[in-house]
């Protein structure tokens, strides 16, 4: 059976005053006409009995999300044609969610399904409820992927090609680095380990007028006290022992470019001075040597330490901190990045499943939660490299949390019955939106997607009371 009426081109994609497009295949026309009256409040639906008819009307409308019979004509007894179609849909949109209804016994096919993309499967007899909450939680994800590949497509053609980020905090860092990287002035990059320091140096050397020249890193934690000084300046042949020639330092071969000082807050004192003279000079001496070296660098720093208080506790020269950081630029931890997690996450999905030649599509919705809850200490550094493993370990075509290595909602309550730890995860939820929004009840019912009088209900039963209030 085809649609059930005319529609034009592309209404199957919810715009501005238009349902969102919901395509059911079934071969069980009293099913489909079941699922339509039930659904059609909600959805703009559209109906298949076979597979040629679903990928028609899939092309025309391009709804987000179908639900799938397996068993389809011309071999309904089997899962054949609805695995086909299964696969067919996905090459013509890999956002698509499909949700494979099976019937009792055959949970094993709904389950190769869901290894072969399918987002979520339902077991007949249908509750059109819960279905209908299967539905929206598709339509739901389905619309965060689509953003997030919309944000991806912008942030490929931003002039810093390896920091991406839309939130706000980000354009902040983006606006400063415009400004700064024309300047010669040094830069002071301040930030938690894995916030991506290393990249914002890089990016304001590309866009200096120093951008043909040497981009020189020196890590001034990862070098040896008693090294670190002839790695920076260089040495004469003789000026110690095992020094059997001359050797240009790092700031030498800095000429023209970018000195990068990471890690600054372990560079020590007596090195601090040094420094110190060749910002005021720019001109050093190498260990063992007494003529000055005219050097024309610009210098980045980045710290993950408080040099402030570095500075009080004695530990970094004042004069020295005043002299790098003429401007500074403050990168916000992961989670304080709104709206970044999931981008990035999906660049890091695409970028190592290319180079595993794995076709993982995405992350499963437990997944997205455990991301989402997660505080990220270790940054984007963190994100990266738990993407990474996943690809390798993943089976199926979406992350999991076991892929990801990160706890589920199981494994934070131990010990807990089922509804103990329901209610400890509501309360959690609860408490942690009402902080955000100020506890302020609208907002937040809101965000929770359950009404305000709902949301009463469930602070009472959970203790839950507004700060200064019994």
């Amino acid at each position: 059976m085809a649609q059930e009426k005319d529609i034009p081109l592309n209404k199957g994609r919810k715009a501005e005053g238009q349902k969102p497009g919901l395509l059911i295949i079934e071969d069980d026309e009293a099913i489909r006409t079941q699922m339509k009256w039930a659904l059609a409040q909600e959805y703009e639906v559209f109906q298949a009995e076979d597979r040629e008819t679903a990928l028609r009307l899939l092309k025309e409308h391009k709804p987000a999300v179908v639900t799938l019979d397996l068993g389809l004509p011309p071999f309904p007894a089997e899962t054949r044609e609805g695995l086909a179609a299964l696969s067919e849909m996905l090459t013509e949109d890999p956002f698509i969610k499909v949700i494979v209804i099976t019937g009792q016994g055959e949970k094993e096919h709904a389950l190769k399904a869901v290894a072969e993309g399918a987002h979520d499967f339902f077991i007949k007899p249908i509750e059109i409820e819960e279905l209908k909450v299967v539905i929206r939680r598709a339509f739901y994800v389905s619309q965060l992927e689509r953003e997030n590949r919309r944000l991806e497509r912008e942030v490929s053609i931003q002039p810093f090609e390896d920091i991406l980020g839309t939130s706000s905090k980000m354009e902040e860092v983006f606006a400063v680095i415009r400004k700064a990287a024309p300047s010669e002035v040094p830069v002071l990059i301040c930030g938690e380990s894995g916030t991506g320091k290393e990249l914002a140096a890089r990016a304001i050397h590309r866009h200096s007028h120093r951008r043909e020249g040497p981009f020189v890193v020196i890590n001034c934690g990862a070098i040896p006290e008693n090294l670190l000084e002839s790695e920076l300046f260089g040495h004469e042949k003789g000026s110690f022992t095992g020094a059997h020639m001359q050797r240009r330092g790092r700031i030498e071969t800095a000429q023209g470019g970018t000195l990068f000082l990471d890690e600054i807050g372990e560079l020590p004192l007596n090195l601090q001075v040094k420094i110190l003279r060749f910002l005021q000079e720019q001109t050093i001496e190498r260990v063992g040597g007494r003529a000055p070296i005219q050097i024309d660098a610009r210098v980045v720093a980045a710290t993950n330490q408080d040099l402030k208080k570095a500075v009080a506790e004695g530990r970094f020269r004042e004069d020295l901190y005043f002299r790098l950081g003429v401007i500074t630029i403050t990168l916000p931890p992961l989670r304080e990045r709104e709206g970044d997690l999931f981008l990035l996450a999906n660049v890091f999905l695409q970028r190592y499943g290319r180079e595993r030649g794995k076709k993982v599509t995405g992350f499963t919705q437990q997944a997205l939660r455990v991301m989402s809850q997660h505080t990220w200490p270790g940054n984007i550094r963190e994100l990266e490299n738990r993407i990474k493993r996943a690809v390798i370990m993943a089976e199926g075509s979406k992350i999991t949390p076991a892929d990801l290595e990160m706890p589920t909602g199981r494994d934070k309550y131990p010990g807990l019955t089922l509804k103990e730890a329901r209610e400890a995860l509501e309360k959690t939820m609860i408490l942690k939106t009402l902080e955000k929004n100020k506890w302020k009840i609208a907002p937040t019912a809101d965000e929770l997607g359950v009404s305000r009088p709902t949301l009463y209900e469930l602070m009472e039963k959970l203790n839950i009371s507004a700060p200064g209030r019994k």
